[in-house]
């Protein structure tokens, strides 16, 4: 495993001497929820922890990396483990092969079920055995209340982690039967080294960090998916032509995300605020706070219904249409 970012680092050193048989990390989105929660769970498993973490050379540390651990369990929606290179169980694996059904956006009932039967084998290793669930908020209703019923009686010799950047979504009784890390948001200075260090020029990185709202580990992913910082401050002005630009091959979620902070950030300007996302100069100069209020509460409808197969491309032209509308108007 790469090295973790510092207040992630940070956050495992508090982590690791502490006990409890299930632990919910919690914060906001793009702060690296999942990378902590894999090498808190790496560093539990580990045959020769150190006081910073897994040793990274022993066999288990190689189990995890390699991804066919014994003793630990993922339990992640499938279109989300296929990205990161996790391997499916056989049987999804081939349902999925067959054509038979898509990858799960949800953590499927039948995973966790799987799960079931793992931790009541024998443990291979004398460190226990260890189940991660990530993003736990996308547990659908009858997965949550299965592992509710785990986490209230709970296997010998088994440690959960789930880790979440929405646990409002959880059910209050899981919270509840968790122990509770909250990550706190990176200072700017610390979250620009860390991107520099990941490969972004220092002007992208101040650029993409904006763009995440100060969230450095979608800065990143911005980054790596190839948004540029030209490209992003010239965006406002192709939409007030009516332009798909970059939004042309980006997912629905993406595009709805991309339109919720430039009418978030004109909202501000024309409360005489500055705006989080765009620089001013970039961005139209606004006239009408209703207009605004108005798109943006049509955007928040649209979210729910993000993830319907919609024709992608009537869904963008009519997303770029209000958008132009909304901003000319403004």
């Amino acid at each position: 495993m790469s090295a973790l970012a510092p207040w992630l680092q940070t956050a495992l050193d508090k982590l690791l001497p502490r006990a409890g048989h299930a632990w919910l990390i919690q914060g906001s989105s793009g702060l690296g929820q999942y990378d902590l929660a894999l090498a808190l769970a790496q560093s539990w498993l580990c045959h020769s922890p150190t006081p910073h973490g897994a040793c990274g050379s022993c066999p288990s540390c190689h189990g995890i990396e390699v991804r066919v651990h014994a003793d630990f369990r993922l339990l992640m929606p499938e279109t989300e483990a296929l990205e990161r290179g996790w391997p499916l169980g056989d049987k999804a694996q081939k349902e999925i092969d067959d054509k038979k059904r898509k990858p799960s956006r949800e953590i499927r009932v039948d995973a966790l079920r799987d799960m079931l039967d793992f931790c009541h084998m024998t443990r291979s290793g004398e460190r226990g055995k260890l189940v991660l669930i990530y993003p736990a908020e996308q547990m659908n209703t009858v997965t949550a209340n299965t592992l509710l019923k785990t986490l209230e009686e709970p296997p010998p010799d088994t440690r959960f982690i789930l880790a979440t950047s929405a646990s409002h979504e959880l059910l209050p009784t899981i919270r509840s039967r968790c122990l509770v890390y909250t990550l706190n948001w990176p200072d700017t200075t610390p979250a620009l080294a860390w991107l520099t260090e990941q490969g972004l020029p220092k002007a992208e990185a101040e650029a993409l960090l904006r763009v995440a709202g100060g969230r450095p580990h979608d800065a990143l992913a911005y980054f790596n998916d190839g948004l540029k910082a030209k490209d992003w401050a010239g965006l406002p002005k192709l939409l007030l032509r009516g332009e798909a630009g970059l939004l042309a091959d980006a997912a629905p979620a993406m595009v709805l995300s991309v339109l919720q902070k430039l009418c978030h950030d004109m909202q501000a300007l024309a409360c005489g605020a500055a705006p989080r996302y765009f620089n001013a100069n970039d961005l139209p100069p606004p006239k009408s706070l209703n207009t605004l209020t108005l798109w943006s509460r049509e955007l928040m409808d649209s979210a729910p219904s993000v993830d319907h197969p919609f024709n992608p491309g009537l869904l963008l032209q009519a997303w770029v249409s209000r958008a132009q509308r909304a901003l000319n108007a403004a």
